[in-house]
């Protein structure tokens, strides 16, 4: 699939529509707005860097009866898509359980196994895996050797509940080590980033967004770059960097009037947008 905002390329993929499952093509949207949801629950084929805020589809996609939908916000697993990853040959990053979280209370450990089993039968593949259960996090792959194709991250949003997150992330030895702040929602001040491999920043988005400040932005952007460290600015959110309320999409995700896009160098070239 394409980046959200820009003209798909050709594809073909199942869809849900009136009741029943259908297969659609770029040729049934051309020339109309169109968003696709891929979200098997277990392994969603979303890039975290243009994975929207959906929360407001769960009843709509829920009335529609779709699989993985069932339980509106209650935690739920789909076993029947536990091995799509293994039907696709090509190398694709795969951002894993994006409206939910991996290492939530209710996961059964087997099935996080289970998981983990298929990570590691396709190397061709990259995981990236973000939870704010840093605490399951660091007891789970402290009992098991971590695939070597896996991301793991931690979300920050604040200093209270997301910096104890980055000293545990830390310990953790994972081929990247990530930090998603997003929603950014005050000044983080000085960061310890040791270990740390990628920063995504964001600001939020949605009717109840809270602005976000351009200087605590560039704060973090300062210390990735003392740090050597690859920064992803992914957007202003629903409040812009003048600190208008609009649009998202208007508010852009420019920073100083550039784009800052940068990912780990070791697996950027065979990165790919979902």
């Amino acid at each position: 699939m394409g980046i959200i905002g820009s003209t798909i390329k050709p594809f073909t993929a199942q869809s849900y529509k009136a009741g029943k499952f259908v297969e659609v093509s770029d040729t049934d949207v051309k020339g109309k707005w169109a968003v696709f949801f891929f979200y098997p629950a277990d392994f969603t084929f979303v890039c975290p860097t243009e994975l929207e805020d959906l929360a407001d589809q769960y009843a709509d996609l829920q009335a529609m009866g779709v699989e993985g939908y069932e339980n509106g916000f209650q935690f739920n697993i789909v076993p029947s898509r536990l091995n799509d990853p293994v039907k696709k040959k090509k190398p694709t990053v795969f951002f894993v359980n994006s409206m939910s979280d991996i290492f939530h209370k209710d996961m059964p450990e087997d099935y996080l196994n289970r998981i983990f089993d298929v990570i590691e039968k396709t190397p061709q593949h990259t995981y990236q895996i973000l939870t704010k259960r840093a605490d399951r996090m660091l007891q789970y792959v402290s009992q098991r050797e971590i695939p070597k194709n896996i991301w793991l991250g931690v979300t920050v949003e604040n200093k209270e509940e997301g910096l104890p997150r980055i000293d545990k992330l830390r310990h953790i030895k994972a081929s990247v080590l990530f930090l998603s702040i997003e929603p950014l929602l005050e000044d983080l001040g000085k960061l310890n980033l040791k270990n740390i491999d990628w920063v995504i920043v964001g600001g939020e988005s949605g009717n109840k967004a809270r602005p976000m400040e351009k200087s605590w932005v560039l704060n973090i952007k300062q210390q990735c770059e003392e740090n050597d460290i690859a920064f992803f600015f992914k957007q202003w959110g629903t409040w812009g960097a003048d600190k208008v309320k609009r649009n998202k999409r208007v508010n852009g995700k420019e920073l100083d009037g550039k784009i800052w896009q940068q990912y780990p160098e070791f697996i950027e070239e065979q990165f790919v947008l979902m």
